[in-house]
């Protein structure tokens, strides 16, 4: 049977690791896509390397300082060259049926709800998108007659095998981790933790921010924050176990007692697949489970130890602009540790004063330009956080 494949894609940052492994997927699985747009941050060889073996209409580069040396690769290839945040944004917008979001960061949020505009399937694997404009960004998409497809693993597995007709007979939805580098450490430990420490994934290469959320479990708390969102589902019924496997991706348990549960190998294909050819399959050749030679164990998190989990639900449950301060903050926070201006524990404890100066604040959440609300709160709540980081920066000189 022929398979409804999309045939216009983007991947919007490309040079990042959900890039690659979407580029690297269309390689494996030899599927015939018209690539439209390619962009990427700050690297110029690799978006180079790429537009040459892809051959799309557009390649952006954001940071603008790199637009001369793409124009030199790319010279004589016929394939057009941008750079500047408005450029990715209006590559988004291009008539892509299928558009790979994994831009890192509150700079994917524009792209993505450009794209949404214009009615394409949104492959999401960019957290700050849901996190901060989440229902906007799906009422948008559902207007323009498209759809957001999660790449998360975690979502990907909730979106396999949750039944949108008894969604409201779900009890729990129950999303995995593999509680990262310091799952098994002290305070002590976490406390005295370099950046190359927590940048050990012991399951995954990821990018710098994305392995320090895994550290501190940020990356949870935000997937908390979209599972809410995605699904449609109240904070209390949106718990975190951690299974240092990632064999099974997460869990929707039923009001009946059945708990249903998707499965896979630690790699981002397997999702990344699923949303490209949803509600499709596409056959390609998968990485396979053994099963008889790996043991599934699983542990309730700590959460004095990874308040981050604590603090995101807070955030959920409050609404508004919290949840887009709390990834202000959290960014401004893990930039800081990477350049050790503070320590591993700080992180959390940035993100947490941070928002408790903004209580109160009145920016609204959700307007008819959801990208400038949501630019308003990250503005002010990366101000706070800078302000915060400063202090604690003092203080440990002063000691």
């Amino acid at each position: 049977m022929a398979l409804n494949l999309p045939r216009t894609v983007s991947v919007l940052g490309s040079t990042g690791s959900i890039g690659v492994s979407t580029l690297d997927l269309f390689e494996q699985a030899k599927v015939d896509v018209d690539v439209v747009a390619l962009t990427a941050g700050r690297n110029v060889e690799r978006l180079a390397e790429q537009a040459l073996r892809w051959r799309p209409r557009i390649a952006v580069i954001e940071d603008e300082a790199g637009l001369p040396a793409l124009r030199d690769r790319l010279k004589g290839s016929g394939i057009e060259t941008a750079a500047g945040a408005n450029a990715v944004r209006d590559a988004a917008a291009a008539e892509a049926q299928w558009v790979m979001s994994a831009i890192v960061g509150f700079a994917g949020l524009a792209p993505t709800l450009a794209a949404a505009k214009a009615g394409a399937v949104i492959a999401l694997a960019n957290k700050e998108s849901l996190v901060c404009a989440g229902p906007a960004l799906l009422r948008t998409a559902r207007m323009a007659g498209g759809a957001v497809v999660p790449v998360d693993s975690e979502h990907s597995a909730i979106f396999q095998v949750l039944d949108p007709e008894v969604a409201d007979q779900v009890s729990r939805l129950i999303l995995t981790s593999s509680g990262g580098p310091f799952r098994n450490a002290t305070r002590e430990e976490m406390a005295a933790a370099t950046p190359e420490r927590a940048l050990a994934h012991p399951n995954f290469s990821m990018g710098a921010k994305i392995s320090i959320d895994s550290a501190t479990m940020m990356n949870k708390g935000l997937e908390v924050i979209e599972a809410a969102y995605l699904f449609a589902m109240p904070p209390e019924r949106i718990e975190v176990l951690v299974h240092p496997q990632q064999i099974i991706h997460s869990l929707v348990e039923y009001a009946d007692g059945s708990t249903l549960a998707q499965l896979g190998p630690p790699d981002m294909r397997p999702p990344i697949a699923c949303a490209f050819a949803w509600p499709d399959r596409l056959p390609w050749p998968a990485p396979k489970l053994d099963l008889t030679q790996t043991p599934l164990t699983f542990q309730h998190p700590d959460f004095d130890r990874f308040p981050a989990l604590r603090i995101a639900k807070e955030a959920l449950r409050a609404g508004g602009h919290a949840p887009a301060a709390m990834n202000a903050a959290n960014e401004r926070a893990v930039s800081a540790f990477l350049d050790r201006r503070i320590g591993f524990l700080d992180i959390s404890a940035v993100v947490s004063e941070t928002l408790e100066r903004l209580d109160g604040m009145e920016f609204a959440a959700d307007g008819p330009d959801a990208v400038e609300c949501a630019r308003m709160t990250d503005t002010e709540a990366r101000r706070v956080a800078d302000d915060v980081v400063g202090g604690l920066a003092s203080r440990a000189a002063r000691a």
